[in-house]
């Protein structure tokens, strides 16, 4: 009898720490989102120039790994919006150049939209299935290496259609993560709501850039 409520007690204690950190995820997220945006307009507003790839390479991992390493303290969340208002400053060039085009507002509006509703659409799938997805792990580490080595060999020969192929791999791979990490909370795989915001806000990012990418290479008059 101690034993079955001792179960029930832990398991109830788990569910609601399960749902302490869904709420702190996603309320943070949102919150990380709308300062991103804001930076991104006003890089926009400013005409500012997009960082130099090593720039931006050390500013992500470096931000990155400071959060981590600060994830259990208050310092974890102003690392964490340093990290996605620096995400959202080398946006805003980005956004410039698309809207420069034709159409490019209706790219970017469309790449939002598609964003959104691959995100709502698979957090809602796994929360409400509760399907166990860490068996994507594997998945997720081989397919960051395989994007790893394209970029690479787009970075210094020039193979056509690659880069429609890294845009189109990193759909699917920012996908697998939204997935996987939304599990992993669910699951108890994550406990940390600020690594989770971080986890699942680069996601978000590579599948919005990813998807502005290909829409701007199929909507291209070239």
């Amino acid at each position: 009898m101690h034993e079955h409520e001792y179960a029930l007690s832990h398991a109830q204690t788990g569910q609601r720490e399960v749902s302490r950190v869904l709420r702190n995820t996603y309320g943070l997220l949102g919150m990380t989102l709308a300062f991103s945006a804001l930076v991104a307009y006003l890089a926009m507003q400013a005409n500012a120039a997009y960082p130099n790839i090593f720039v931006v390479l050390i500013g992500f991992y470096g931000l990155f790994f400071l959060t981590a390493k600060l994830r259990n303290s208050v310092w974890g969340l102003v690392s964490t919006f340093a990290l996605t208002g620096f995400m959202g400053y080398t946006l805003g060039p980005i956004l410039n150049l698309y809207l420069g085009m034709a159409n490019g507002g209706e790219l970017v509006t469309s790449a939002l939209a598609m964003t959104a509703l691959v995100f709502f659409g698979l957090s809602a799938y796994v929360l409400t299935t509760r399907k166990d997805m860490s068996f994507l792990g594997g998945f997720i580490t081989a397919g960051f290496f395989v994007l790893l080595g394209a970029m690479l060999i787009s970075f210094f020969f020039q193979v056509p259609g690659l880069q429609l192929a890294i845009s189109a791999g990193f759909v699917l791979f920012s996908s697998v993560c939204i997935l996987f990490q939304t599990s992993a909370i669910i699951h108890g795989g994550e406990r940390n709501y600020i690594m989770a915001t971080i986890a699942l806000y680069v996601s978000i990012y590579n599948l919005f850039l990813s998807l502005l990418q290909l829409l701007g290479i199929f909507g291209s008059d070239d």
